[in-house]
């Protein structure tokens, strides 16, 4: 059995300059092929973990870590950031800090030469990350005069022609419209069919991530304060509302009918709602979508 892809143990972490720790504590473990989001408020530590995990800090990222980090089976805080290079890929909300050239092509093909890569290897990973993000045809085109969606799915193709058995995404749609949510969203959902990658998502949107994740982490004040399922997440609703994470639509309808005595499970996706709520809720006809 080979090594996992993500395993923390016991990790705390801070950026140089400040005495107080933003990771506390945290021991994970990721699997092949599995696709977790990390949810949680503003400054919980979410992306301090993601940079952890991808090496930036301490190697990059002035800071310290204590505890273990291990990536692919590499020991990172003895190997350092170069030992995973190519193994995992870091996407971040804002694609300006990624995409600096002047093509498509060229934006996607710089990753692959730095490492060395012969020529005929270069384009057909080029083309692969061009066709699975829906690409095909913006070879050309100046990722300066794309919208924000087609340069967040040119960043998240930059990454993807590295071939990581990783990726992460740190709030990629953060600072998109509904449109270009949309776009990245598809382009995640399409990579979770289609590789056999493991994701690892901070994300805020709740009713996608209960539709695509294997995991949902909520993190607050640093720590891992929920673990698990979509499912068995958001069927603790006492802990939920006390970290203050918003569950999907469905699942607060089934909060209240529960707190007006009605005894049924907590839906989290609208499939579900359907057949829990078609039941005792007062309607003639209900249609399922």
């Amino acid at each position: 059995m080979g090594a996992l892809p993500v395993e923390l143990e016991n990790v705390y972490a801070r950026y140089a300059g400040s005495e107080d720790w933003i990771v506390k504590d945290v021991t994970l473990k990721v699997d092949r092929g599995e696709m977790v989001v990390i949810m949680g408020p503003s400054g919980c530590g979410k992306s301090t973990l993601i940079n952890v995990i991808g090496g930036l800090i301490p190697h990059i990222v002035a800071g310290v870590v204590k505890g273990k980090v291990k990536v692919e089976g590499i020991d990172v805080l003895k190997e350092g950031y170069r030992a995973i290079v190519g193994k995992v890929g870091i996407v971040y909300q804002n694609p300006e800090i990624q995409v600096i050239t002047r093509s498509v092509f060229e934006e996607l093909a710089m990753a692959p030469e730095n490492l060395g890569l012969p020529r005929d290897e270069i384009i057909e990973r080029v083309n692969w990350a061009l066709e699975i993000l829906g690409l095909k045809g913006y070879e050309r085109r100046d990722p300066q005069t794309l919208s924000g969606g087609e340069k967040q799915l040119v960043a998240i193709a930059s990454v993807l022609t590295m071939q990581p058995r990783i990726l992460m995404l740190d709030e990629p749609t953060s600072m998109l419209d509904h449109e270009g949510t949309r776009m990245v969203l598809n382009a995640i959902n399409n990579l979770r069919e289609n590789t056999e990658m493991t994701v690892i998502v901070v994300e805020h949107r709740v009713e996608w991530a209960v539709e695509v994740a294997d995991r949902i982490i909520v993190m607050d004040q640093g720590k891992i304060v929920l673990e698990g399922s979509p499912a068995e997440v958001f069927s603790r609703e006492e802990e939920v509302k006390k970290f203050g994470v918003r569950p999907p639509s469905v699942s607060e309808v089934a909060y209240e009918l529960r707190a007006r005595g009605v005894d049924i499970p907590v839906p989290v996706r609208l499939s579900e709602a359907y057949k829990v709520l078609s039941g005792v809720l007062p309607v003639d006809r209900v249609e399922e979508r």
